[in-house]
């Protein structure tokens, strides 16, 4: 397939200054269909879930690095055209684009499978227009086949919530049929924690939230409550990007226990103590976007366990709702945005 001539104008939402979501930041534009580039696929945007992430790139948590970027990096879209490069793509394919946009392929990290710590890497949503709105421009080599039978609005958040989560979960050296603490019930946690079950852990969620918790036991949590686990854990994924809980995540683990951070941000982190945090071999570790081979890994899990999708709809023509809403802790599971 090679590339087609675009031609009319789209819809866009674009961070038009960070700042507070309740200012304004977001601003629905109209602008040219773009041209996909020789490696490129253009796509009708079909499903664009809303991650913190995007949040906090309006808001300025994370600093602009293109001006009136569109954000979404959670994107279904269906193949219009390809670039003379794009090999292996027909008009009508699905497909779905995520957070990792591009890296160099050459560093020393690329060439040893950690891509995502590519000092060249690019970012959609970020470095690259996203998926909010009608159409988005993608590298063919970053996006990956999605499972069949799998609504659009459920698909979307496999591909970050969903991806992220499970490079945290690989990250978090569960022993089998361990303890895992989850902090924090969102988009991500949510999808994580069924991953989890699913692999024969038992999970203990922390969340402020009474429908999180509600939610948490429903998709099989042996405990959800709002302050602290009722036994040690052998892991914990700290979802939240609250580093106040940095400590209390680590308190909780038991001796050799791993508190993985999932976020791309997190507020300021109290002092540890050695003592009570750290010693008996406890570990802290981040995550850093993910890799191309964790995306198929879960993509593939996730088509066999079929994950419950707490999705909650809004219209395109509403996105900066969906980030107000987010922001305010108004959406239990994962916001998705649909084609008006």
């Amino acid at each position: 397939m090679t590339a087609l001539a675009s031609s009319g104008t789209t819809y866009a939402w674009v961070v038009e200054r960070p700042a507070p979501i309740a200012s304004g930041p977001l601003r629905r534009v109209e602008r040219e269909i773009p041209e996909p580039g020789p490696y490129d696929l253009l796509l009708g945007v079909r499903a664009c879930g809303v991650c913190r992430t995007d949040l906090h790139l309006a808001e300025g948590d994370l600093p602009p690095r293109r001006p009136r970027c569109t954000p979404g990096h959670e994107i279904v879209g269906e193949v219009l055209a390809a670039g003379p490069s794009a090999d292996g793509y027909a008009a009508g394919d699905r497909v779905g684009a995520a957070w990792l946009a591009g890296t160099c392929g050459r560093c020393r990290w690329c060439r040893t499978g950690r891509e995502n710590l590519c000092p060249g890497s690019r970012y959609t949503g970020w470095d690259v227009h996203g998926g909010f709105a009608g159409h988005a421009v993608v590298d063919a080599r970053y996006v990956y086949p999605l499972p069949e039978g799998l609504p659009d609005e459920d698909a979307a958040p496999l591909l970050c919530a969903g991806i992220i989560g499970y490079r945290a979960l690989e990250r978090a050296e569960l022993p089998p049929g361990g303890r895992l603490g989850v902090y924090g019930f969102g988009a991500s946690a949510h999808l994580t924690a069924q991953l989890a079950v699913a692999r024969g852990a038992e999970v203990h969620v922390v969340t402020r939230s009474a429908k999180a918790r509600q939610l948490a036991l429903e998709l099989g949590a042996a405990s959800a409550g709002p302050d602290s686990p009722p036994r040690l854990l052998d892991s914990a994924i700290l979802f939240a990007p609250v580093g106040t809980l940095v400590p209390k995540a680590l308190e909780a683990l038991d001796r050799g226990g791993t508190l993985v951070i999932a976020g791309i941000h997190l507020t300021e982190t109290p002092p540890l103590d050695y003592e009570r945090h750290l010693f008996q071999e406890r570990t802290v570790r981040s995550v850093a976007a993910n890799t191309r081979a964790d995306g198929r890994a879960f993509l593939a899990e996730a088509a066999r366990l079929r994950p419950t999708v707490r999705a909650v709809r809004y219209s395109m023509r509403h996105a900066d709702r969906a980030l107000a809403d987010l922001a305010s802790g108004g959406v239990t599971g994962v916001a998705v945005l649909v084609p008006p």
